[in-house]
């Protein structure tokens, strides 16, 4: 008898061990458990921990509840502009209904992945190439609408979206990096210009203040010579200061003439004077004979020659005959 009751104790403990084996769950921290029970649905869902149900009744499905990191695949399209390009996401989203993750869409990942790529074409399609270069914060703020509104309905929420790279054609991006070179040549040349009308205002004003004081003029001749001379790689020519030879001209006792500027020269005066003329090349003496002897032979043609007289001889010889008449 008691035998008996021993093999019956140890029976129903079996049968409470695997009851318990079968009916005994455990949900994760970041999980929870949807228990469907003869197919419906049971409103409560699990939580994390340890859960107990009705073996070949309930049966429990866990979902995640952390962020979900998905690529979405390169997506070509035509801009605005007609560019084509090819333009990549990666879209972050997570469960926050575990029931109507489950009972609303078949696979929420996969609906959530060709959502997303369609709307990535459409965003291309509505957009300039300028904007998917620069403006990307606002294309990601129009996605991430996109895809939320019917997410929610999915019990999934979108948390961001992120357009990774966006490729061109080899052609455009030529043309984009000779416009690129093209508006910073004329960035420098407008910079070059603004420094040459600056420093010709300064060399201007140099120039007045050493109009006014010579010896400034050769204190900046000096120091371009020693500027040049520092290299000693090259022979210069240092020609003398007009100051120089002044000093030397007072110091020696010479009448002190002053400065004669270029104001103050005459009109009628050049204010260079001309080089002589050069001298005729010297004559022959043969070629001296030859005119003498060419001068003779016309004398023996001709006779002598005969002079006219005098213009006092020929007023007397008038006035002697006015008397004799």
């Amino acid at each position: 008898m008691i035998q008996e009751l021993l093999m019956a104790a140890v029976g129903a403990g079996a049968a409470v061990a695997v009851y318990a084996g079968a009916a005994a769950r455990v949900v994760k921290q970041y999980e929870r458990g949807v228990v469907f029970r003869f197919g419906r649905l049971v409103d409560r869902e699990r939580q994390p921990g340890f859960q107990m149900i009705v073996p070949l009744v309930d049966r429990m499905h866990k979902v995640n509840m952390q962020i979900v990191t998905m690529p979405v695949p390169a997506q070509e399209g035509i801009t605005r502009d007609n560019v084509t390009v090819r333009v990549d996401a990666v879209v972050y989203f997570k469960v926050v209904d575990a029931a109507e993750a489950l009972v609303r869409v078949e696979d929420y990942k996969f609906a959530v992945s060709q959502m997303a790529q369609t709307s990535l074409r459409s965003i291309i399609g509505k957009s300039d190439l300028d904007d998917l270069l620069s403006n990307r914060e606002k294309l990601n703020q129009g996605l991430e609408l996109m895809l939320d509104s019917p997410a929610m309905g999915w019990g999934v929420a979108i948390d961001r979206v992120e357009i990774k790279d966006v490729s061109l054609p080899e052609t455009m991006k030529r043309s984009m990096a000779r416009q690129a070179e093209a508006d910073r040549e004329r960035r420098a040349r407008v910079i070059n210009a603004d420094a040459e009308l600056q420093a010709s205002k300064k060399l201007a004003e140099a120039a007045r203040q050493m109009e006014d004081t010579p010896s400034a003029l050769q204190l900046r001749l000096l120091q371009t010579v020693m500027a040049v001379s520092a290299e000693k790689n090259s022979t210069l020519v240092l020609p003398i200061p007009v100051e120089l030879l002044r000093f030397l001209e007072r110091a020696g006792g010479g009448p002190e003439q002053p400065a004669e500027r270029p104001a103050e020269r005459s009109a009628d005066r050049p204010a260079v004077e001309p080089p002589p003329a050069p001298a005729p090349p010297p004559l022959s003496d043969a070629y001296l004979k030859g005119v003498a002897d060419a001068a003779e032979g016309v004398e023996d043609l001709t006779g002598a020659s005969v002079e006219p007289a005098p213009r006092e001889d020929r007023g007397d010889r008038g006035d002697r005959g006015d008397e004799e008449g």
